[in-house]
């Protein structure tokens, strides 16, 4: 505070000799009051205006000092909400969330029949996922006034504390307050979407979309609903549809889709001699040169890329992994194409020696043994090995059934 200000203070709060409260005049008493308020809100209104000019050059630490003397020198003006708000966003600027909170907390008290502050103080607690003070501060603002704007608010954070039989009610009387808006149904949409309820979110959703053609916030929820729902391809073509219209929301949506779309195993190759493409009856011997001895063994690889990054612990864990002759309902795809297995067909051990992931190429290298039999004569149908994997991406998504086995017959199946 400046000599001015600290002046004008003084003579706000002192009086200049005239000993008017000490005549004990009643009406020069009331005048005398009268007066000082006055010039306490003129104070007041001085330090609003230098805490606004402060806080658009950015100096927030002046600027919070010059709002918080407004606040405090006449809290009963017109304007102390406005530089309660003022104050509020320059402690955030200053990341002293708490002295903000404190500060809405405090005009909330001086002013309870202000919705607008209890909703604001609801969407400060909202943001910092402080779910149940959010819930307690938007459900005063619906007290206060219970138009659908707050209804809306509250119901959001009712979604967030699992309240969703009241948070439904919310939303509806929504749709009842303002039956031409799409508020109501994208709300509802969003809530049947964190309860499961797919078909319902969706149809919410396309409601809200009917209504508002240009809300495409609700055209992204359909492709998340989507995804959520193992749809990939739906949320695809959801996301194509966004891409014509809004860019940011079909860039966010395709990196939803891309986190929930289990991976598959895209294709493979060998990285050794292992004849993987090779059909039945294929000599042992020809592998390598050193499997024409009985009882030779010979370590090869496979290398497997994946259709997104994978967890690498996953991957590695080789009891995730199986290796197994190929059973199918369809002959071709059956290991020695259905007939009798020959007694010199030899056995692969059902899993791998060690799994080795390229983080950079998505790429598993399976290391397994094949061994020669006592005769030297062995026999193998390499095509119709199948390399099965059973874990879960960099996300926690379990691989796509559709594609979490190889064989060199079928590919990736």
């Amino acid at each position: 505070m400046d000599w001015l200000a600290s002046a004008s203070l003084n003579n706000a709060f002192y009086d200049s000799g005239s000993g008017v409260l000490g005549e004990k005049d009643p009406s020069a008493i009331f005048d005398a009051l009268l007066q000082r308020q006055t010039g306490l809100e003129t104070l007041s209104s001085q330090f609003l205006q230098t805490g606004i000019d402060q806080y658009l050059n950015k100096d927030y630490p002046e600027a919070a000092k010059s709002f918080a003397a407004a606040v405090s020198l006449a809290p009963n003006s017109a304007y102390n909400v406005d530089a309660s708000k003022y104050l509020v966003q320059t402690y955030l600027k200053l990341e002293e969330t708490d002295k903000a909170i404190g500060t809405y907390k405090a005009a909330i008290q001086r002013n309870p029949d202000r919705d607008d502050l209890r909703s604001a103080l609801g969407q400060l607690y909202y943001s910092e996922e402080r779910y149940d003070e959010a819930v307690e501060q938007y459900r005063g603002a619906v007290q206060v006034s219970p138009g659908a704007t707050n209804r809306y608010s509250y119901g959001e954070a009712l979604i967030k504390v699992e309240n969703y039989s009241e948070a439904e009610y919310q939303f509806r009387e929504v749709k009842r307050l303002e039956p031409q808006s799409h508020v109501g149904d994208y709300g509802l949409g969003k809530l049947f979407a964190q309860t499961g309820d797919h078909d319902k979110a969706i149809a919410h959703f396309e409601d809200a979309l009917a209504l508002r053609p240009d809300f495409y916030d609700a055209l992204a929820e359909i492709g998340y609903t989507y995804a959520d729902m193992g749809d990939i391809d739906k949320a695809r073509g959801v996301e194509e549809r966004l891409d014509q219209a809004d860019e940011g929301l079909s860039l966010t949506l395709k990196s939803y889709i891309d986190e929930k779309e289990p991976p598959k195993i895209a294709f493979a190759f060998a990285t050794s001699s292992f004849p993987y493409s090779s059909s039945k009856g294929f000599p042992v011997s020809a592998i390598d040169s050193y499997l024409v001895n009985a009882g030779a063994q010979k370590s090869v690889t496979m290398e497997f890329r994946f259709s997104k990054a994978m967890d690498p612990a996953s991957v590695e864990d080789r009891f995730n992994w199986n290796i197994s002759r190929a059973l199918d309902s369809n002959i071709a795809k059956t290991y020695n194409y259905g007939d009798e297995i020959p007694p010199t067909e030899i056995n692969l051990d059902a899993f791998p020696d060690y799994v080795i992931y390229d983080r950079d190429l998505l790429t598993a290298t399976v290391g397994f043994t094949i061994r020669q039999n006592e005769t030297a004569d062995g026999t193998i149908d390499p095509s119709h090995i199948v390399f099965k994997f059973d874990g879960e991406d960099v996300y926690g998504v379990s691989m796509d059934p559709d594609g979490d086995a190889y064989s060199g017959f079928s590919g990736s199946a």
